[in-house]
């Protein structure tokens, strides 16, 4: 389960309703017999649809579940274009703070709002996975999804890395027992040492728009709808994930750079 989520009912059930309508027409002519006449008028389709159905219900929960197989490879074909068109993008992109070992064979790239529950939660799971293995390297996306307060946090830590506090700053951020806004991200800010009036000065900075603005566009392409998700090689993995999980991944990613 993701905290963030894009997608609108309406797009769900407009779906289910151009999908019902094939599976009729599908079981029309599926299930036509052989020696029928080819030129059937409507009525005469739609009753051997009605026929077919009564004497076989099961074939309408197969003819979804082919459907959904079908959707489903088209989906993960068309996010493997993206992933292949965009992938220096999402691993290189120098705008991106980088955490773990900026040399690792395997970069993970996470999308996060610091109001995201599940995502202060895959904290710990995280930190032990950069403890276990030196090779990682973690890019982070900040995308701010879930309010103004989101954006605010977003700004702030991104523009702690020009006072070279970026990493302490997020993992303090992650460690709220409150909804991150205004005054806890600055409250949190000051905690750690940052120049506050500095702070505020760089939120503004043209290229802290520019990272949320690729984050917006980078997910938008690649249909993710929620927070956490991750990008580890050719996996898009969405939701709370575990440390053995993101060590199978890791390794899983390493297999395919060879």
């Amino acid at each position: 389960m993701t905290s963030g989520r894009k997608m609108l009912p309406f797009t769900k059930a407009l779906f289910c309703i151009l999908r019902a309508s094939f599976v009729v027409l599908l079981l029309a002519f599926v299930h036509a017999p052989a020696s029928a006449d080819t030129n059937l008028t409507e009525d005469q389709i739609k009753e051997l649809a009605l026929e077919a159905i009564l004497e076989n219900p099961e074939i309408i929960q197969q003819a979804f579940e082919r459907l959904e197989q079908i959707e489903q490879r088209r989906q993960q074909a068309q996010m493997a274009t993206v992933l292949s068109g965009r992938r220096e993008l999402l691993e290189r992109d120098a705008n991106a703070p980088v955490l773990g070992n900026p040399d690792g064979d395997v970069t993970i790239v996470e999308f996060f709002d610091y109001n995201c529950p599940y995502c202060r939660r895959v904290k710990p799971e995280m930190s032990a996975l950069l403890e276990q293995d030196q090779n990682v390297r973690l890019v982070y996306r900040e995308w701010p999804i879930l309010g103004a307060g989101s954006v605010f946090a977003a700004r702030a830590a991104l523009a702690s890395r020009n006072q070279g506090k970026y990493e302490e700053f997020h993992w303090a951020l992650m460690s709220l027992q409150s909804r991150a806004r205004e005054p806890t991200v600055l409250k949190v800010a000051a905690d750690i040492g940052l120049d506050i009036e500095l702070l505020q000065r760089d939120m503004n900075a043209p290229e802290i728009e520019s990272h949320i603005a690729l984050s917006m566009e980078l997910a938008d392409g690649l249909n993710i709808t929620g927070t956490p998700t991750f990008v580890i090689g050719r996996s898009i993995v969405p939701g709370l994930v575990q440390v053995d999980r993101l060590v199978e991944l890791v390794d899983q990613a390493r297999l395919e750079n060879k």
